[in-house]
This record gives C-alpha cells, structure tokens and sequence, in this order.
C-alpha cells in the first residue's frame, strides 16, 4: 500500500474529521508518518499505537474501535437524519467517500505497516483487523437513528444532569459507564403498579402522548428500581434515562429545549422528591409539568419517586390563619402532584407479598435454604428493619447469600 498517499487522504477526511481528535486514531495515524519519514523507530510508533488500542481502547481489536466510533460519531449527516430531512449530496458524496478510507484504515494490521522494516529480534504488537464495509453499516444505521441515536447517546444509556457555568445553557450530561443493570425480571410483586409505567413508557416510544409519572409511597417498595428496569428493558427501541437532582430543576426548560429535536425518547428521572415551604424549585418543576408557555415535546416525560404524595413537607403550623389562607396553602400543597398525569402508590408488602419477594429472590441467588427457615428468618429480619419492604427482602437475600458463599469456601 502507498502509505504516503494513504495518510494524505486521511488528512483529508471532512465529514468524519473529528476522528482526527481522538487520541487512538491519532497514534494510527502517526504509524504512517514514521514509515514515510523512513524513521528508524517506526517499531516505536506501532508499538504507541497498540498501547493506545489496548489502554485507551481497553481492546486488540482495531477494526471494532474505529466502527463503534464512526457509527456512533456526531456530524452533519447525524445532524440532518435526527430532523427526518434528507442529506444534502454534497454532504452526502463526502461522508461516503470518507467511509470508504476509514473502510480500509480499519483493515489495517502490525504487518501490513512494517512490511519493509527491519523487526528481527523485535516483539511486534499485535491487534486485530480486518476488512469491513462502513459505508454500508453507517448507512444503515442512519437509517435507524431513533433507536441508535447519536453522539454519546449512541454509547450510553443512562446520564446524569450536572450543573456547569462554563456551558451557555448551564448544565452537562455526565453518562453513566456502569448504570444499574437491574431488569423488570429481578422485580417481584407490585406486577399492577410497574404494569402502569411500562404501558406508559410503550406509549412515549411509540410516539404517543405520554404522561409525567409520580410513583410515591413507602419507602423500600422499588420505586426507583421500577424507573431503571423499564429504562433497561427499553434501551434498544431508543429510550434513554437523565437523573437529575431537585436542585437542577432550574434547568429543566433549557433541557427540554435540547432534547427536543433528539430522535430517541428519554426519561426525566427525580428521584427521592420533596420540597420545604417557599422552594423555588417547585415553582420550576410546576411550569414544566404544565403551565409553562412552551409545550412539552413528545420524547420526554418526567418520572419522580417520593415518599410523600403531596410531595412538600407540611406541618400544623403552617396550616394556622384564616379559612381562607388555609385552603391556599393546602391547594399549593396538591397542586404538584396533581400535575402528574399518573400517579401510583407503592405500600408496604403484607406478609405474604413480602414472603413472595423473598423466596423470589432466593431463588434469583441460588439461595439454599428450607421454606420454613427462610420464612422464620425473613420475619425476624423485618423487625430489626422496623418492618416489611422489599428494599429488607433483597438484603437479607444478599446477606444469606453471602454467608453460604462463605461456608461452601470454607
């Protein structure tokens, strides 16, 4: 190969030129610049390569790398299939012809580059590569951009809303690399609540008019572990989750601004919510959920957890005054939560709903214990726990687990 000409050509990549900034393709391309100089260390440059592949990479397969990165890469033709237009040409012919390169970069291997160099007695890295069409799968995973997404939507399922004064619109989304892989499987009991979330999480994805979800009551019942199930069980028909915290909810207009034209789906999740008196984040939550001058689009909804129904903290005192006064503040106080357009109330388990979670669960662990034993025990566990929850059922599972993990070693 005419390596010469090869890196010319990849010195002029266009519509993927971003490539040029991630510091793997960078080490890729300084391989061919050693070899062109004619440099006695270009051993050095492939070995910087493969160190770059397998640190940065965490791989040995350099043709995998570069096809995620370029499938999942955010660029014009990105830019035009998430608003449902069709790509200029012009647009079109280069990111073609890029892909075609990149096609071959992709191939590219140990050998292939030190072809005539002197290696005897060298350990030559080695990595995997071989040839595959980019054109053909960018092309047709553009195609299905509503369910891949883009960017570091592409790569991830899960982020988090972080507060940020160096960015115009005052927030990042930080992704999540090891999110919580709990799925509706691992859940037992409360079939009819997450019943209700699934359906309406099937209707955001369908395109439909979903509601905001306010999923509130007892605390340990699996409110929050129901959000990120569906999240999981959805993740590839385009759902995406953003956590974020009360105090971000300032933000949220700029958010929904951002997501809007987004082609996946996405869950706005609150967890743990609950305001004091005069919080001037439930004035901020309240417009979005409705009342706000511009409209919520279609592939968000909002997904809070709270131990409260009525979401802010009361007492007595604040219900002094007249009649009048008093009906006020107790209509503020609903007002919140009868903004959701569902709202479903996670109890504690009776006993036997608690005893079905915990056999449950044994049986996920691979728990060997007696019905009766286990029984016994999951009651006595309940009391020191101050009572039954299926937050208590998962960790006595896990401590039981734990302890037989420990006497079979032994």
């Amino acid at each position: 190969m005419d390596w010469r000409n090869f890196d010319r050509k990849l010195d002029m990549l266009t519509v993927f030129s971003t490539l040029k900034h991630d510091a793997v393709f960078r080490a890729f391309r300084q391989c061919f610049c050693q070899v062109n100089e004619k440099r006695e260390d270009d051993t050095a440059a492939v070995a910087e390569f493969a160190a770059a592949l397998y640190h940065l990479g965490h791989t040995d397969n350099w043709t995998d790398y570069l096809k995620e990165l370029v499938l999942s890469m955010e660029n014009p033709c990105s830019y035009f299939a998430a608003k449902g237009q069709e790509i200029p040409a012009y647009i079109d012919a280069a990111a073609r012809s890029d892909l075609r390169l990149l096609s071959e970069a992709a191939a590219v291997t140990a050998e292939m580059i030190l072809d005539n160099s002197d290696t005897d007695g060298l350990h030559i890295p080695e990595w995997f590569a071989e040839y595959v069409d980019l054109e053909t799968l960018y092309f047709e995973r553009l195609s299905k951009i509503d369910k891949h997404g883009y960017g570091m939507y592409a790569k991830y399922k899960m982020f988090h809303m972080e507060p940020a004064k160096d960015d115009k619109s005052g927030f990042v989304l930080e992704p999540v690399a090891f999110p919580d892989a709990v799925a509706l499987s691992d859940l037992i009991g409360y079939e009819l609540q997450r019943n209700q979330v699934i359906a309406n999480t099937q209707a955001l994805i369908s395109g439909q008019k979903a509601s905001n979800v306010l999923l509130y009551g007892d605390a340990g019942t699996g409110k929050s572990a129901t959000v990120k199930a569906v999240a999981n069980a959805f993740s590839e028909d385009g759902l995406r989750l953003i956590e974020l915290t009360k105090n971000e909810l300032h933000l949220l207009p700029k958010l929904l601004e951002e997501l809007s034209e987004n082609p996946l789906k996405f869950i706005l999740f609150i967890d743990d919510l609950s305001f004091q008196e005069n919080d001037d984040d439930f004035s901020a939550l309240k417009a979005v959920l409705e009342g706000s001058i511009s409209s919520r689009s279609l592939n968000t909804v909002v997904y809070a957890t709270s131990n409260r129904r009525h979401i802010i903290r009361e007492t007595f005192s604040q219900r002094a005054g007249d009649e009048i006064h008093r009906n006020d503040s107790m209509q503020e106080t609903i007002s919140l939560s009868e903004r959701f357009g569902i709202k479903i109330y996670y109890e504690k388990p009776n006993k036997a709903l608690y005893l079905d979670i915990v056999n449950g669960l044994a049986a996920q662990y691979g728990l060997h214990m007696s019905a009766e034993a286990l029984s016994l025990e999951a009651e006595r566990f309940a009391l020191r726990k101050c009572g039954r929850s299926a937050r208590a059922a998962r960790q006595l599972i896990e401590q039981l687990v734990a302890a037989q993990n420990r006497c079979e070693k032994e």
